[in-house]
């Protein structure tokens, strides 16, 4: 449970703190900074800047409260917001404000992605062994040569190409590989077209190949830095690849886990990781983090009223038009969609007992 919560507590709060950071720059001021909701467990007010930092009882979640936060209607336009409140500022300022959170999140797992490659390697996209009657096979894939790209897009690590093929409903895939021809010593890259096989065992489409489950290390800096960021791509690929599939139907509500499942997983992972020490417990850790904290970032990011990004759609429109939203329409969608959320939790909440008992 320990682990649970500094996990949990280091995501949100710095995704807060993206937010208190940008708007501490623009000068608007901070009211309340605080983890957790509900009733305030402990509380200190800075004589400094007038902030009060607080710990609250319910400990998913957080707020970084800023002075005139909430849009003013028509009547109190007439009068002159303060100048430390966010509503005085540019809707360039508060979209930087609003957008910091997400951006910090895909930020700390940009840094944690670095530590766990330096430390544990990264698994290459090279093909350890293609599978017999199997499309890659009939093309002449071979042991060796490395995937760049499948149907466009670019492949960094193995799991890049499991993900691309998890949403393969039989369609063809157009894969592009690298081989190195021993006569020149140089690199080759290929493309070709295959029709995935479907495995009746399983209900699933494969194009018949398969990678090593080991992982090497980052070649120089540059490239560890170039990985890090390759992670943070493949796991925002992960989030948004999710909820195509939530969508679509292919992947039903029993797969979605709330904050009940998300303590269960991370506890799981201490348990089954502490016999072989602290170092992998810590990385295993560092894994969960940066796969939470990007999928925390993305969701922030879904035009949908009272998460950040449905902010910035008011805001953007705002930039666009030089002309803010109205106030109290702004204002109940914003209600409107905190309600939904709050319900859809409850039902997350309720699904995740029901997965575990």
């Amino acid at each position: 449970m320990i682990a649970s919560l500094l996990v949990l507590s280091v995501i949100i709060l710095f995704h807060e703190f993206g937010h208190f950071l940008f708007a501490r720059l623009n000068g608007v001021a901070v009211l309340e900074f605080s983890l957790g909701f509900g009733p305030r467990l402990v509380s200190f007010v800075s004589k400094k800047s007038g902030t009060r930092y607080s710990v609250k009882c319910i400990p998913f979640g957080g707020s970084c409260a800023m002075k005139g936060e909430e849009a003013v209607d028509e009547e109190e336009e007439e009068r002159k917001p303060e100048e430390d409140s966010f509503f005085a500022k540019s809707p360039l300022a508060r979209i930087s404000i609003i957008a910091a959170g997400p951006v910090f999140n895909f930020i700390l797992a940009f840094v944690f992605s670095l530590f766990i490659i330096a430390w544990a390697g990264y698994d290459p996209p090279k093909l350890l062994d293609v599978s017999e009657g199997y499309p890659a096979e009939a093309a002449g894939l071979m042991a060796g040569d490395v995937v760049t790209k499948i149907d466009g897009r670019s492949v960094a690590f193995a799991r890049d190409i499991q993900l691309a093929m998890m949403q393969n409903t039989g369609q063809p895939v157009r894969l592009t590989y690298k081989r190195l021809i021993e006569e020149t010593k140089e690199w080759e890259e290929q493309s070709v077209l295959l029709k995935p096989k479907y495995s009746a065992e399983d209900k699933s489409y494969y194009i018949g190949i398969r990678w090593s489950s080991g992982r090497i290390g980052a070649e120089n800096a540059g490239r560890l830095l170039l990985y890090g960021v390759c992670e943070v791509r493949t796991q925002i690929r992960m989030v948004v690849d999710s909820l195509k599939l939530l969508v679509s139907g292919q992947v039903g509500t029993d797969e979605i886990a709330g904050p009940v499942r998300i303590v269960t997983i991370i506890d799981e992972t201490v348990e089954e990781n502490k016999q072989y020490g602290f170092m992998t417990v810590f990385m295993n850790l560092l894994n969960l983090m940066v796969m939470f904290s990007a999928n925390l970032g993305v969701l922030n990011l879904l035009p949908f009223p009272a998460l950040d990004g449905g902010r910035l759609v008011f805001l953007f429109w705002e930039l666009l038009t030089r002309r803010p939203v109205n106030a109290r329409l702004e204002n109940a969608v914003n209600l409107a969609g905190m309600a939904l959320l709050m319900t859809f939790m409850v039902f997350v909440v309720f699904n995740d007992l029901r997965y575990l008992f």
